[in-house]
């Protein structure tokens, strides 16, 4: 018997959308949790945060306080990422590809930038050498995820590379007394990048150039308030392992954020019926054997994050029939 936290991100469909959606989605165990599950509980943050609500609230930083910063995670990230820092002051240092819209600039979605690790490995020399030069170090993770010390950097405003993405970037873009030297270093990954022979051959093969940097999770020490959890892209083997489940385990479900960020709602279905044959299925079914005791289902978007609490005896409501309207009427 245990206790099962689920994080899904973007779990709720836009308003504007929601009917149209509903009609296309064929979710029956994910039907039954929610129409047994307790009344959901919904909070909100401002929609100019430097973070998404289940990033702060993986962080432990949920609701965060008005001007947060993005979470502080830094070291977290690092230790995930084999590096093990002993001091200073760390950012993520992520590439990125920033594109011209009619009359400002728009993050895109680093998922959809497919940068493999031949090319990051090149971009990452030609911007370490940058750092060093402004006497930063330049660490590296993987292709995505880079780490920067900048220990003069601690009082920079940041936000996370998802709240920013497809949005107007001047709103999210780092301020404080340093957004200047962040700036100059920026701006000369930049240059260096665009004559980058990474980047000729990408556009070669349509795909989109690695022209910028983006910074965020500015931290000193590893953040003890974080949520401890797991990614489970399967919950079938997750389950069927009985030595995964303890007392406590936090999961996240990432499938949909994709989709949500970049406003595919024919893909966030595509992810919708995987969660249901992947994961919803056998929770429930892990839950009627009485394997998993109780469950909280965590979901947000970009601003709203909603609970929905169950145990083994919310499923005992047999007069209740399977409906997602808990999870529809909060659109």
């Amino acid at each position: 018997m245990s206790h099962l936290e689920l994080i899904i991100p973007f779990g709720i469909p836009p308003a504007s959308l929601a009917k149209d959606l509903l009609k296309e989605l064929h979710t029956p165990a994910l039907a039954k949790l929610l129409a047994c599950s307790s009344k959901p509980a919904v909070q909100e943050i401002d929609e100019f945060s430097r973070a998404l609500s289940h990033e702060y609230w993986l962080a432990g930083q949920f609701p965060p306080e008005k001007s947060a910063n993005s979470p502080a995670n830094s070291w977290d990230l690092m230790q995930s990422a084999s590096q093990t820092p002993s001091s200073g002051y760390w950012f993520l240092l992520q590439p990125v590809h920033i594109h011209i819209a009619r009359d400002h600039l728009v993050l895109t979605d680093q998922r959809r930038l497919h940068i493999d690790e031949t090319d990051a490995r090149a971009l990452f020399a030609v911007a370490a050498e940058s750092c060093a030069e402004m006497g930063l170090t330049l660490l590296y993770g993987d292709a995505h995820t880079w780490f920067l010390r900048a220990d003069a950097w601690s009082g920079l405003q940041t936000a996370t590379v998802d709240a920013a993405c497809g949005h107007n970037i001047d709103i999210w873009m780092p301020k404080g007394e340093f957004e200047r030297v962040w700036r100059k270093l920026q701006n000369e990954i930049q240059m260096l990048w665009f004559t980058s022979d990474v980047n000729a051959r990408r556009e070669m093969q349509g795909k989109k150039a690695i022209n910028s940097v983006w910074i965020s999770r500015g931290a000193n020490a590893p953040n003890s308030a974080a949520r401890k959890y797991l990614v489970v892209h399967d919950l079938t083997n997750f389950l069927g392992n009985d030595t995964c489940i303890i007392s406590q385990q936090t999961i996240l479900l990432d499938h949909l954020s994709e989709a949500g960020l970049n406003n595919d709602w024919g893909l966030w279905l595509e992810q919708m019926h995987a969660l249901e044959k992947k994961c919803f299925a056998p929770l429930l079914a892990s839950m009627r054997n009485k394997q998993i005791s109780s469950l909280d289902i965590w979901t947000s978007d970009a601003c709203r994050l909603v609970s929905f609490k169950l145990s083994t005896w919310s499923l005992r409501k047999f007069w209740l029939r399977p409906s997602l309207n808990h999870l529809f009427s909060i659109s």
